[in-house]
Order: C-alpha cells, then structure tokens, then sequence
C-alpha cells in the first residue's frame, strides 16, 4: 500500500430529501432495509421510534427531519444506517444508501459560514466528487449530549416496562 492511499478517508454517501451527504465509514455499524420503527411517546418529532438490532434497542431518527428537511414517507430504497457512537448505537432514516467512497482528505472544503449553530456543530465540511456536493456529517454531533440523555432514557424505560 502506498503512503497516498494510507492517507484516504472512506465515506458513506446517502441522500435524503434529494441533499447528498455523507458520514465516515468508520462510524457506520450497518445499513439496514426500512422497518418502521416501534414508537415512543413523549418524544421529539424527529425520533421515530426504536428498532430491534440484535438483542439491542435503538433509537431511530429521521435525517431529514433532524437536518431541517422535508420529511417524504420511506420506500423501497429507504435505509436506517445504525451509527456505533461513543454514547451508543443510533439509527438514521434516509432515502438511500448509494456507495463507499475513498477519498483524499484534503478534498473535504470546510464548513461554509452559511452553517449556523447546531447545524455548523454537525456539518464537517463539503465534499466536491465527480461534480456533485456532499454534505459530510459529524455523526458524533447530530444528537446533541442532552438528547442522548433524553433517548437512553426513553429506551431504557421501553426496555424495562416502566
């Protein structure tokens, strides 16, 4: 292996409400057909539900939703891509999962000023490949500390029947 390809960053590239974006390959535990999620009461708008992913609960968000979107119903293409983060596994809907990407970090362009607030807190930079601009995300930032809280708690309820 050269030292140039050592250097590259794989990407998941997905789309949702016709914006392409991506999150890195590192983050991503798997990438699974839509099931409508089990819903919780009492909760955001932008939290589903929760899936069964082994013996595991996780919660599920809409992307779309999440990044100010405009939320269409799931279809054939439609996938909830279950994010490992440091807090724990979450799973996103979005409208497709198209490919693995390598690509130079360098060609990553930073966070345009237009991103304000939470949205500049998950938005890692834009991507430009073959034409086209890429969102790519902080996944470890599209659920701030407190909404983790506020799923742990809600999972952990459903979990245990309280």
């Amino acid at each position: 292996m050269t030292p140039a390809t050592d250097t590259r960053r794989s990407l998941v590239t997905c789309r949702a409400a016709g914006e392409l974006l991506a999150l890195d390959v590192g983050s991503v535990e798997r990438v699974l057909r839509y099931t409508a999620p089990r819903s919780l009461p009492n909760t955001a708008a932008w939290l589903r539900g929760v899936i069964a992913v082994g013996d595991r609960l996780v919660p599920v968000l809409d992307l779309r939703e999440r990044l100010g979107l405009a939320a269409t119903a799931a279809d054939e293409a439609s996938r909830i891509v279950v994010l490992a983060l440091a807090s724990g596994r979450i799973g996103f809907i979005v409208d497709a999962v198209d490919d693995v990407v390598a690509v130079d970090p360098s060609t990553i362009e930073a966070t345009p000023p237009v991103y304000r607030g939470l949205a500049r807190e998950f938005v890692q930079g834009i991507l430009r490949r073959d034409e086209r601009l890429y969102v790519v995300l902080d996944a470890e930032h599209l659920v701030t500390s407190q909404e983790r809280l506020a799923l742990g708690a809600a999972v952990e309820e459903l979990q245990h029947g309280r």
